[in-house]
């Protein structure tokens, strides 16, 4: 018993030790945030600039910037992830029939049964449901699991070490922002800087004494050349993201495209055109787009696709004709009206040449015992 409870001890002490180390990152950048404003507001603006109105206009614009800018880091790190509901979670008896399952067919029949009633249409590479051994929840669509969280994210972009939280569905909109105005911010102190700069290379600030010393020199210098290297590494990344969010893409489907029920593998899938995808991340009153205030579109679990096929069952009539409706929704209409596509026999011949039952053949592999057992042979 001692022995155990030492072990949880270094386990707990191992585990606050790493929380601590994830929010190394965090501080560096807020190190360099404070240190730029110290740099920019009081050995430039206020010591090195002689103009009023200039120092006004150039803080007043600065303060702005510097506050969207805080302010989306700030939502970007401590927003909450969006994590999958209890509801998505697999009985426990569930859990140890699949895991006794040897057969991935009957494994795949049974997902089928257990997820019959959630709206997923992303499917594994062998066309199963997905469901995560470690949480033991069935996954919804675009939703992956982080290593570094420990649980199941909805909309999972990436895990990001600069905000010690995993980008997702909640705080997408944030991140793209704080990138945004990241790139903002480094745009005009290296702009505004400039001036000084060149000026301090031609050593005009010596001669007519306007710092105070070679420390306010240094601190113009390197806030010149920091701000412009953060800006062209955030030039590309931030540039990224804008494409991803018009495609409507996130960076694990940018590396594997999702797999759907009906249709496959497709990168485009989510596609629902530039504005349509700009919309579900920031939402619909354009008022609040470039504010870090939640407005994407969707509860995080259900999501619209490029081509949608909702099919309606069946409607029989005692006394007439079977009225078969097929309904048919989609953004982008393909084909020429002439020629279509077929299936080639072999790809139906299990259901029209033996096995056509499949609703039996499937309650046999999930529920043997239940399979005629109230048939009465005569």
């Amino acid at each position: 018993m001692s022995n155990l409870g030492e072990r949880k001890k270094k386990t707990n002490s191992c585990a606050g030790c790493m929380r601590v180390l994830k929010w190394i990152p965090v501080l560096f950048i807020l190190s360099i945030i404070v240190w730029s404003y110290y740099a920019y507001v009081v050995e430039l603006c206020i010591l090195a600039i002689d103009n009023t109105a200039e120092k006004v206009i150039f803080l007043l614009f600065y303060h702005i910037i510097n506050t969207l800018f805080l302010w989306s880091y700030w939502k970007t790190i401590f927003t909450p992830a969006g994590t999958v509901p209890s509801t998505w979670r697999i009985p426990e008896v569930e859990i140890e029939r699949l895991l006794r399952i040897e057969n991935q067919e009957q494994q795949k029949r049974l997902l089928e049964y257990i997820a019959k009633d959630y709206p997923v249409s992303n499917r594994t590479l062998s066309g199963s449901i997905r469901f995560c051994d470690k949480c033991k929840i069935i996954k919804p669509d675009r939703s992956h699991h982080c290593s570094v969280c420990g649980t199941c994210i909805l909309k999972m972009d990436h895990h990001c070490p600069w905000v010690n939280n995993c980008v997702n569905f909640t705080n997408y909109k944030f991140f793209v922002l704080f990138l945004g105005y990241a790139l903002l911010y480094c745009l005009y102190v290296a702009l505004t800087s400039l001036e000084c700069f060149i000026r301090f290379w031609r050593s005009e600030f010596v001669e007519q004494g306007e710092l105070g010393g070679s420390m306010g020199r240094f601190h113009i210098l390197f806030l010149f050349f920091v701000a412009f290297m953060f800006a062209i590494s955030l030039i590309s990344l931030f540039g990224y993201h804008v494409y991803l969010l018009l495609v409507n893409r996130t960076t694990l489907e940018a590396f594997r495209a999702p797999i759907f029920r009906i249709g496959g593998q497709d990168k485009n899938g989510y596609n629902l055109g530039k504005l349509a995808n700009f919309q579900e991340v920031f939402g619909d009153d354009w008022k609040l787009w470039f504010l870090p205030v939640f407005t994407s579109q969707g509860d995080g679990l259900r999501y619209a696709m490029r081509t949608q096929q909702v099919y309606q069952k069946p409607i029989y009539n005692s006394m007439g004709a079977t009225d078969a409706r097929l309904e048919v929704q989609a953004t982008d209409n393909f084909g020429d009206g002439f020629s279509y596509p077929m299936r080639h026999c072999e790809e139906d011949a299990e259901s029209l040449l033996g096995h056509s039952d499949t609703r039996l053949e499937i309650e046999e592999d999930i529920f043997p015992e239940t399979r005629f057992h109230d048939t009465i042979v005569p």
